[in-house]
């Protein structure tokens, strides 16, 4: 006869506040061996808690124009000032002003750093 160790699963207590999330991770979790997935307001033996704030995507502070939203595209595709301002008929400084302006309502770093945040919020698509 063999002795078989049956051990209780590890009782695992993660704070979601979005449902969808929290319903996509209950469907991932719940198949573990050895993991139980805590019930409402029950104290787990393990707890998932961040120490960092999740990374804030600043969204625009005023809605893109039509020709800021042809500058993001054309960034976008990694086009330089130069390029940008002869497809679109303007100026290199013009282009500029434009460029500036996104930087700035994205709070970005720089123009990949715009066209990310661009990106993540879903005004444009690579």
């Amino acid at each position: 006869m063999t002795s078989e160790v049956v051990s209780e699963p590890i009782v695992l207590a993660i704070k979601v506040e979005d449902p969808t999330l929290a319903d996509r991770l209950t469907s991932l979790l719940s198949d573990i061996p050895g993991l139980r997935l805590a019930r409402m307001n029950e104290v787990g033996d393990v707890a998932v808690v961040s120490s960092q704030k999740a990374e804030r995507i600043p969204e625009p502070d005023a809605s893109l124009t039509p020709r800021e939203i042809e500058v993001l595209s054309l960034l976008a595709e990694g086009a330089s000032n130069k390029s940008i301002g002869r497809r679109l008929g303007i100026s290199v400084h013009t282009v500029k002003f434009h460029v500036a302006s996104l930087l700035d309502k994205f709070e970005a770093i720089g123009r990949t750093d715009a066209v990310t945040h661009a990106v993540r919020l879903g005004l444009i698509q690579l």
